[in-house]
């Protein structure tokens, strides 16, 4: 079995202007919804994360518009056979600290992955058996059994390789100076104010990176984020909410670029993390559901997000082929949310607090489900924690309900295994079901559409049945910038790729 992407680099590095020219001058200046987690490929979990990374750090594959795998810091792969992949690797890479991107470098990151305690990317590699280095360009990775999502997840951040001596230097602390082989080395970080990036010239792909500094600024009300895309103070927003989305059609100064999304909104309920477990929404599957049933989905995405997103029940977006037709999302349901709370046996009103990021529509959206649960014999009580606080009290399962998003990936099982399998390390309620982690694992090692969308229905319509999470909306990414701003193309995952953007004096 063989699948390469060799026929791919002769098109791939020629994005924007191929003629030699200046170094550039300009700055970048992107707001972004939340303040990212730390900048460590192998520990991150934030979306926001991940588009700084994209500025930081390559990938060995990427994905284009077309959800195409295409080459990057690899320039091809080949199955040899169901468990035999063959990375073959760019030459002439180099890393923000002058050593070399090798084969060796590619092991030590992927071991990394593996090994490091915490690790927010073992359950995406962890398929991987042994890791050799065939020659300095060729690595041969052998498999424990055969796993389909692999190439997929070394498009993120399981595919970014970082430098083995700044990391082994740094130690835990690699995070406060990351130095990876992207297009941009790290500068500075201010927490709650900017993160700085300054132009590599040494990149591999130099002569499309048009700025001699990016600017990602952490901007959580969305009033201030248009605020200051209408003043110019920044270039681009990574999102504009879509009840500002007429505002900004509205100005001349401005566009606006869209395109579907992988990911979703959700609730994630505590069902057996810690003491904070043991409450009547933690330990009762019937109350989850009663809750599920007092909301109206389209009603709530109508208040908060002007009708742009798509309610759902699922992990997998309706765009994609491993979508569930099966699991619907359910209408609301007040009379039947009661019932159920009465079968459940508890004292009313079921009182919870729900953990919520403070960015100002995930509030309201929260505030919304506040008052529609009220109406079923809910109190429920908001917490408002700061995005990568909140991750960590998750982590610790300091919460009984948690409103958090997930960006969405191109393999379903990036979207459900490190979620709702027993082991996953973003599993922050400790949700386990045998039957799920083995229709999981089976998906992993099946190759066949057809198998593994019958996998996929299933723990679809359990998880549905349990309600660890409940899905709420896909959203749409739907980022705002300068006319001024020109080249940038719109993937699915919602990254902000600097490769040939251009911005005019």
């Amino acid at each position: 079995m063989r699948k390469s992407l060799l026929a791919a680099v002769a098109v791939f590095p020629m994005i924007g202007v191929a003629s030699a020219q200046e170094a550039p001058t300009q700055t970048l200046r992107i707001a972004l919804r939340e303040d990212p987690d730390l900048l460590d490929p192998t520990l991150a979990r934030t979306v926001m994360g991940r588009i700084v990374f994209a500025g930081l750090c390559d990938k060995l594959f990427d994905i284009d518009e077309k959800l195409n795998i295409v080459p990057q810091l690899a320039t091809g792969y080949d199955w040899t056979d169901g468990r035999t992949l063959i990375l073959h690797l760019r030459d002439g890479v180099l890393f923000h600290d002058g050593t070399k991107m090798d084969a060796a470098s590619v092991k030590y990151s992927l071991e990394r992955h593996i090994a490091t305690p915490g690790s927010a990317r073992r359950a995406e590699v962890d398929a991987i058996d042994q890791i050799a280095v065939v020659d300095p360009l060729t690595v041969k990775l052998t498999l424990k059994s055969p796993n389909s999502p692999l190439v997929a997840q070394l498009t993120d951040r399981a595919g970014m390789i970082v430098s083995q001596k700044a990391a082994e230097a740094a130690g835990k602390d690699f995070a406060l100076k990351p130095v990876c082989a992207g297009p941009f080395k790290f500068a500075e970080r201010v927490a709650q104010d900017r993160i700085v990036l300054d132009r590599f010239p040494e990149y591999w792909d130099a002569k499309n990176i048009h700025f001699a500094r990016v600017i990602y600024q952490p901007i959580t009300n969305t009033a201030t984020r248009l605020a200051n895309l209408q003043a110019g103070a920044i270039d681009l927003t990574e999102q504009v909410v879509p009840s500002d989305l007429e505002a900004v059609r509205k100005n001349p100064k401005l566009k606006i670029v869209e395109s579907s999304g992988l990911g979703y909104q959700s609730v994630t309920w505590n069902t057996s993390h810690g003491p904070r477990a043991q409450s009547p929404v933690g330990q009762n599957a019937m109350v989850r559901k009663a809750f599920e049933l007092s909301i109206d989905r389209e009603a709530a995405i109508q208040v908060v997000y002007a009708g742009v997103y798509t309610p759902t029940a699922q992990a997998v977006a309706a765009s994609s082929p491993y979508y569930s037709p099966g699991v619907k999302v359910p209408a609301r349901d007040v009379a039947k949310a009661k019932e159920l709370l009465k079968q459940a046996g508890v004292k009313l009103p079921v009182t919870f607090t729900m953990m919520t990021p403070t960015n100002s529509d995930t509030m309201q959206l929260a505030e919304v489900m506040q008052a529609m649960s009220a109406e079923a014999g809910f109190d429920m009580k908001i917490q408002a924690t700061e995005f990568a606080s909140s991750l960590d009290t998750a982590d610790r399962g300091d919460f009984e309900g948690y409103v958090v998003a997930w960006s969405g990936r191109v393999d379903p099982d990036g979207n459900l295994f490190n979620f709702v399998h027993s082991t996953g390390p973003l599993n922050y309620g400790r949700y386990a079901n045998p039957e799920v982690d083995q229709w999981l694992a089976q998906a992993r090692i099946e190759t066949a559409v057809p198998a593994r969308q019958a996998l996929y229905a299933k723990v679809a319509a359990k998880v549905a049945e349990d309600q660890p999470l409940m899905y709420i909306y896909d959203p749409k990414n739907i980022v705002g910038m300068s006319v001024k701003v020109s080249g940038f193309k719109a993937v699915p995952d919602g990254l902000i790729r600097l490769q040939g953007v251009t911005k005019a004096p």
